[in-house]
């Protein structure tokens, strides 16, 4: 069995250990929901800080979570019978840290801003008029104007263009009469940005909207502004496994609704990454993909569960193609693979490709937005990822660093000069293959039209042969 495979296995051992860890800290003041905790094997545990006093719970894998928001959180089944509450105002508190926090207590509104999002709270009732995209606060004493795009991304003025704001009034204002009252959160995003893109929709929204939203057990309200009726459908399974409720979309619902909380934008933590330290703390890439397999019904949760090696190549048809992808797969398939080709159009219908990747053991790959599929691999599998010329620091940064994080081994590819289209297109003297440095020193758009738009692939077949060798290696350890 690989290294990372064990390692994942243990994870998933280890969660008792984890819960008892946490639940030795007064410091951490957090909580650690039932689901956020379970494992394969031996049910789950969860931990229970309220009020200055924790207690830690184990439940049997029969065991289930529910929610009554009209009056607090229940996790049934805990310690023989006996019922844990969370209210809802402290799900909400999880949101946010430090002075964050204290606000929100204090004023019943607080947000909490950084680098790549902007997530604003109100753990008071909250009126959203959809027709003019306005959230009113319901509390008196403090004044609040403030404008938010709900897309984790904020720092890229390009994609926050495609991100409509949603104003949030409190204070000297009136509001206007609810049409509709519900008993649960709402949940304010934008489907806007750079969705269409399937790194971006996991980066900035999907994994976003599991980390603000997955502790409320499906007990919230979706309303989805920028709305993409295709993006919709396309994430559909997600979306009913993070929210019971059928999500509204305010250009064609325009009504008033009534809240008791709401929650507008989502909290972003790294690239294709869940970090269990930051807000809203507990969760981590391996509860992500817990809930991707609970998701989308994925039976392979490693390698060992994949009789024959199976491996899948990304097929790009625009740009950064493999010019000899047919040689590509002769030598794939007389390695001992079994060989899928993943066309674009096969990777369309993401119910369908999410359970090809799962049962793959080693994804090949061209640095672009097809290798954002790793996060559907079983862990152990391996992530071979072409990188190609100019192109080390973002193929790193996006797919190479949280490789690991998902519990999959990292390989890259890194081409020589003379396997790029643009090495005789320019010859080997030129800055393009010299000095791409210089050719990024002229922005973003001068580098993105040479090495993102303008190459392609001819791959070394002996290189490539030798790097399958030491994937293969990764399998049968």
């Amino acid at each position: 069995m690989a290294s990372l495979e064990r390692v994942w296995r243990v994870a998933e051992r280890g969660t008792h250990a984890l819960g008892a860890l946490l639940g030795a800290c007064d410091a951490c003041r957090e909580w650690v929901s039932l689901s956020d905790l379970q494992t394969a094997r031996g049910g789950a545990c969860g931990l229970r800080l309220a009020s200055g006093f924790h207690r830690f719970s184990c439940l049997d894998e029969t065991n289930t979570v529910g929610m009554d928001f009209n009056s607090s959180v229940r996790s049934r089944k805990v310690d023989k019978g006996k019922e844990v509450a969370k209210p809802l105002e402290f799900l909400l508190r999880r949101l946010v840290r430090g002075e964050d926090r204290t606000q929100l207590q204090t004023t019943g509104f607080s947000c909490h801003s950084d680098l790549h999002s902007e997530v604003c709270i109100t753990n008071k009732p909250a009126i959203v008029d959809n027709s003019a995209l306005t959230t009113y606060l319901q509390f008196s004493g403090v004044q609040v104007k403030h404008m938010v795009r709900p897309y984790a991304r904020k720092e890229d003025e390009t994609a926050m263009k495609q991100v409509t704001p949603v104003l949030i009034l409190a204070g000297n204002v009136s509001s206007p009469a609810c049409h509709f009252n519900h008993d649960v959160p709402a949940v304010v995003f934008s489907s806007g940005g750079f969705t269409g893109n399937l790194f971006h929709e996991f980066n900035e929204v999907i994994i976003p909207l599991f980390i603000t939203c997955r502790q409320f057990q499906s007990h919230l309200q979706f309303v989805i502004s920028d709305f993409k009726p295709l993006w919709v459908r396309k994430y559909n399974r997600i979306l009913t496994h993070l929210s019971r409720f059928e999500v509204i979309n305010p250009a064609t619902d325009g009504s008033v609704r009534c809240f008791p909380a709401a929650v507008i934008g989502l909290k972003y933590h790294e690239n294709l990454a869940v970090n269990s330290t930051e807000i809203p703390g507990g969760y981590s890439m391996f509860d992500f993909k817990n809930f991707l397999r609970e998701s989308y019904n994925l039976k392979a949760k490693t390698v060992s569960d994949i009789e024959k090696p199976v491996l899948v190549l990304i097929s790009r048809r625009k740009t950064r193609m493999f010019l000899n992808e047919g040689e590509m797969l002769g030598i794939i398939e007389e390695l001992g693979f079994q060989a899928i080709v993943a066309k674009p159009n096969r990777m369309s219908n993401l119910d369908k490709f999410a359970r090809v990747i799962n049962s793959c053991s080693v994804m090949v790959g061209a640095h672009g937005a097809g290798l954002a599929n790793a996060v559907f691999l079983p862990a152990g599998a391996v992530m071979v990822q072409v990188v190609p010329l100019g192109l080390d620091w973002a193929s790193k940064a996006y797919y190479g660093d949280p490789a690991g994080e998902m519990g999959v081994h990292y390989m890259e590819y890194k081409i020589e000069p003379e396997e790029s289209s643009l090495f005789k297109e320019y010859g080997p003297h030129h800055p393009v293959i010299a000095d791409p440095m210089s050719i990024f020193l002229q922005g973003y758009n001068a580098a993105r039209a040479v090495y993102v738009d303008g190459q392609n692939l001819t791959i070394n077949l002996v290189r490539f042969r030798e790097t399958l060798n030491k994937a293969m290696e990764f399998l049968v350890h």
